[in-house]
């Protein structure tokens, strides 16, 4: 077993602190705050998906490697004022892990289906931090579209849902209209409402918006760079095409797709 001292994770820890060291450290790095940080730190999140989409085995562990740079990151800087270290970190997870697995690591036989009994234990430490609604804890910060999925899936676990998708079929049809009819000063809460019942819409079909959109951004950008390659090899210049022509390019790429 290698000896932890000399672990690569004692090695990156002991670069952060060079690195922030006040008198002889980066200036950049030792100018960062959590705020400053936490931009990169969802870059490098969604660049470890972009490498799990693409296959890149090679590509995931130089990104898995960034991500772990931000965690070593915010844990030197909670250190030098005096918070926590990456220690606890690390100790704060370890102890989540087995107190949301006691059917491993406890004497847990109830028989409760593991994704249930995994909400239950997360419902449980939410109200130990003073949680009052079934939506509390869904961060404020995360992606609209995730986060509009995560509010309707917690509504959901205590009843509020549509019985079948169908209604939130008719609801997306309703919003449509309200959209089309709305006034200016209107729109934007119209447009969010739309943009709302099509994530339940979606989910209700058992499928993550976040994984749709993200499939569909990619077929539009293969679709749109095809259109490009087949007018340049007619002679012509895609951005300076009447939108019928550019259509045309746009239905002859879909048929060769099949």
């Amino acid at each position: 077993m290698q000896n932890l001292e000399n672990s690569p994770i004692r090695r990156l820890l002991s670069i952060m602190a060079r690195l922030r060291d006040p008198q002889t450290g980066c200036e950049w790095d030792r100018e960062q705050t959590f705020a400053t940080i936490a931009p990169y730190t969802i870059e490098e999140a969604y660049e470890v998906a972009e490498a799990i989409a693409q296959n890149d085995l090679g590509a995931l562990k130089d990104e898995l490697g960034d991500l772990l740079l931000q965690v070593v990151f915010h844990a030197r800087m909670a250190e030098e004022a005096g918070h926590f270290d990456f220690e606890d970190v690390a100790s704060a997870i370890s102890h989540k892990l087995e107190r949301r697995h006691p059917h491993i690591f406890g004497d847990d036989a109830s028989g409760t289906a593991q994704v249930d009994r995994w909400e239950q234990i997360k419902a449980s430490e939410r109200a130990a931090k003073g949680a009052t609604s079934a939506i509390d804890g869904v961060a404020g910060s995360l992606p609209a579209l995730m986060r509009a999925e995560k509010l309707q899936k917690r509504a959901a676990r205590v009843g509020f849902d549509w019985p079948d998708p169908s209604g939130a079929a008719d609801k997306v049809q309703e919003e449509m209209t309200e959209l089309a009819e709305a006034n200016a000063a209107d729109k934007l809460e119209e447009a969010g409402d739309l943009l709302f019942a099509a994530v339940n819409l979606v989910r209700l079909n058992g499928i993550a918006p976040e994984d749709a959109l993200r499939a569909a951004n990619a077929k539009f950008e293969r679709r749109f760079r095809g259109m490009e390659r087949l007018a340049a090899a007619d002679g012509a210049k895609f951005d300076t095409l009447p939108l019928d022509e550019q259509e045309s390019y746009w239905q002859a790429v879909k048929r060769l797709e099949g």
